[in-house]
Order: C-alpha cells, then structure tokens, then sequence
C-alpha cells in the first residue's frame, strides 16, 4: 500500500485513536470508542483507505 498520510495528520490519528480507546476502556464513552482503532492504525501505517479512493496525499513528496 501507498503511503499517504503524514506529518500532522499522522500525529493527529494517533492521538485521536489512542484517546478514544481509552475513553472506551475505563467506560466513559462506551463502545463507541472502539472505533479508535482505525485512526490508530491508519496513523501507525501511514495509509488511509479512504484517502487513496478520494486521491488525497498529506504526505512531503519526493
């Protein structure tokens, strides 16, 4: 798979992801926050899915 996702936006899935499981863990937003796994891994991967099927690319060409 293609890399395209970087720089922030790449922190930013990390940290959006791993929040969300652990809101999920200690209860407070339920299971919902399961859905944290997929920015978490598609932060941890460096590829998105949904970026490849709409051609966007965050990461520095080069």
């Amino acid at each position: 798979m293609k890399t395209n996702v970087g720089g922030i936006d790449k922190i930013a899935r990390i940290v959006i992801g791993a929040l969300l499981i652990v809101l999920a863990l200690t209860g407070t937003i339920g299971v919902w926050g399961w859905i944290g796994v997929v920015p978490l891994a598609t932060g941890l991967l460096n590829t998105c899915p949904a970026y490849s099927l709409l051609g966007i690319n965050t990461c520095k060409t080069k």
